[in-house]
């Protein structure tokens, strides 16, 4: 197939670029910049110029391939308008596919669904701001499927992860090192779905050549890794102390991050896997954090003085 990739040239969209084409796929990307252009040349992809806000770019890009998968979202822009930038994207990649039942992949994020319990793939997002705001683009994109578009939603684990010091994990680490305190709220025991990068990949294809209409996925490989022990690994790589914090002072030592790390969210991917016979088999987030690349070359491998508690 020929698949249009918004978000291509990112984290997780160069790791989904390099998985179609090692499928024998071709592939062409939306690149907002000469930089991530030149990125996804280096991958050996074709590019399409332009952003979110371009449209007809979108659409008339979505028309002349075989399905596309939807990857990008403006991240630092204020969540309502992300949001409704994201529901604009969707609704003009489907008028490109309207009536071809080719494949439509679209992105949302285990975190939409309620917290304290395992989610799963049959639950709706919760009625929370990320949820609000992703849940209509999940609705957007699977109501499109009356339109002849065979949509699918992959929700991804919050910690996607590789050996580099990326994502969740990686913003972690830097206000570990910015505050001198790898922390944890209450008693740590909040888990964090996670996935390496390049079993999400795996999945994203697998989405686009055989999802059913109307499915949603979850791009979940570990379950729940608790929030404790990553800030126990982290301390110990920093040769930093590794405290407990109080829920109050979440934000003001985590920052934007601050909700999320008080927030216990499992979730499952039972019926991803069955569904598509997606098994993950990537290293885990632990795994990944103490033989990656996420840390300086030389530092303790024990904890500082007065470390944990």
């Amino acid at each position: 197939m020929r698949l249009f990739v918004t978000g291509a040239s990112g984290f997780i969209g160069s790791a989904v670029v390099a998985e179609l084409l090692r499928a024998g796929h071709q592939v062409i990307g939306l690149a907002r910049s000469q930089a991530s252009a030149d990125r996804l040349r280096a991958l050996s992809a074709a590019t399409a110029q332009g952003s979110l806000a371009d449209l007809g770019i979108l659409r008339k890009t979505a028309a002349a391939s075989d399905g596309v998968i939807h990857l990008a979202f403006r991240h630092g822009d204020p969540l309502g308008e992300a949001a409704a930038a994201d529901g604009r994207a969707i609704d003009a990649l489907g008028d490109g596919l309207a009536g071809s039942g080719r494949p439509l992949v679209v992105t949302s994020g285990t975190l939409v669904l309620a917290a304290g319990r395992v989610g799963t793939e049959a639950d709706a997002p919760a009625p929370s701001a990320l949820g609000a705001a992703r849940s209509a683009g999940e609705q957007s994109a699977l109501a499109l499927a009356s339109r002849g578009v065979r949509t699918s939603v992959v929700r991804l684990a919050p910690c996607v992860h590789d050996h580099v010091r990326r994502g969740f994990a990686g913003a972690l680490i830097d206000i570990a090192e910015k505050s001198g305190v790898s922390g944890y709220i209450g008693d740590g025991s909040q888990r964090w779905p996670a996935a390496h990068r390049q079993d999400v990949a795996r999945l994203y294809r697998l989405a686009a050549e055989e999802a059913p209409a109307r499915s949603v996925l979850h791009g979940v490989g570990e379950q729940g890794v608790p929030l404790r022990a990553i800030a126990e690994l982290i301390g110990v790589r920093l040769g930093l102390p590794v405290q407990a914090l109080p829920p109050e002072r979440a934000e003001a030592h985590f920052g934007w991050l601050g909700a999320l790390v008080a927030t216990d969210a499992p979730a499952s991917s039972a019926a991803t896997r069955a569904l598509l016979g997606w098994n993950p088999s990537g290293p885990g987030l632990l795994d990944d954090l103490q033989h990656g690349d996420f840390f300086p070359a030389a530092q303790p491998t024990q904890p500082a003085e007065g470390g944990q508690r």
